[in-house]
């Protein structure tokens, strides 16, 4: 490459001022969505804007459907497991929970991903391919799944969805299904919640209006510090299922040397985990009025 086109890319590029005025620059650019170009090899100088975009409304899907999922079988198993301590549910769902602890994500995906080409197979054997399509089987998106008819499309939709959403939703339900059950152990011995009790009032009332609101806070806070766990095992499993989401544009960036799409991704990413945090706050506000600002 000659001088002339070295000096021309790197005015290109701004490279050619100072840092301070590089950082205004790229500030300016981020907050209009101006992120730069993809200078990866192969990319066609693609921009890094709806690159990344189109990437992250990928992954969300997958974090949203694990979470939301997690956190419904989580709290209710933990707290069913708090009323009946020491019962075989509770000792079944103590059991299940470090099964999933100890259980590496990308193993999970693995194994989940060899029983859904299983899944697969029997589906054709069984003549069902015509309207149900090919579920659980590597998509780079839930999009492009297809099925015969709106019918089919939700369950294509659902089957590529569900296998990753499973592998993620494992360590997070066992998390969130042990601090529920410590956190409801711990409300249950609270005075306030003896008195309810001693006035004779039925235990499933205690247990719902009394106990479980208050124990739900440590949960809350367990979700904005998980959120991070949960986005690096959705990169994992994004791998495993080939799915075109925020864990191949991370790969991809880091491999191509392309730092204006490894800047985006991280800016993106960061800015996911701050709006979690936000609204852990603002549920605990919810939860707890006493901790409400103002």
């Amino acid at each position: 490459m000659s001088q002339e086109s070295i000096n021309q890319l790197s005015h290109q590029l701004g490279l050619d001022k100072g840092i301070v005025p590089r950082y205004f620059d790229w500030l300016g650019g981020f907050l209009t969505g101006d992120w730069g170009i993809s200078i990866a090899q192969g990319s066609n100088m693609e921009p890094v804007f709806p690159k990344v975009m189109s990437a992250f409304e990928v992954t969300i899907q997958l974090i949203l459907a694990a979470e939301i999922i997690a956190l419904l079988l989580g709290v209710a198993v933990g707290v069913l497991a708090a009323v009946k301590q020491y019962s075989p549910i509770d000792y079944i769902a103590t059991t299940l929970a470090f099964i999933f602890f100890s259980m590496p994500i990308f193993c999970v995906a693995i194994v989940l991903k060899m029983y859904g080409i299983d899944l697969n197979v029997m589906i054709n054997d069984l003549g069902w391919d015509s309207w149900l399509g090919n579920p659980f089987l590597k998509t780079t998106s839930p999009e492009s799944l297809s099925g015969d008819g709106f019918f089919g499309s939700i369950i294509t939709y659902i089957g590529g969805l569900l296998l990753p959403t499973l592998s993620i939703m494992f360590i997070s339900f066992a998390a969130y299904s042990r601090f529920q059950r410590s956190s409801m152990l711990e409300t249950m011995n609270m005075d306030y919640v003896r008195t309810a009790q001693a006035k004779g009032i039925s235990q499933g009332r205690v247990i719902m209006r009394h106990a479980f609101r208050n124990a739900l806070i440590p949960v809350t806070t367990l979700f904005s510090v998980n959120f991070v766990t949960v986005v690096t095992g959705a990169i994992i499993t994004e791998r495993v299922f080939a799915w075109n989401g925020m864990g191949s544009v991370l790969v991809e960036a880091v491999n191509k040397n392309d730092p204006n799409t490894l800047m985006g991704w991280i800016v993106v990413i960061a800015i996911a985990v701050v709006v979690a945090n936000l609204i852990a706050d603002l549920v605990y506000g919810i939860l707890d009025p006493r901790i409400r600002v103002g």
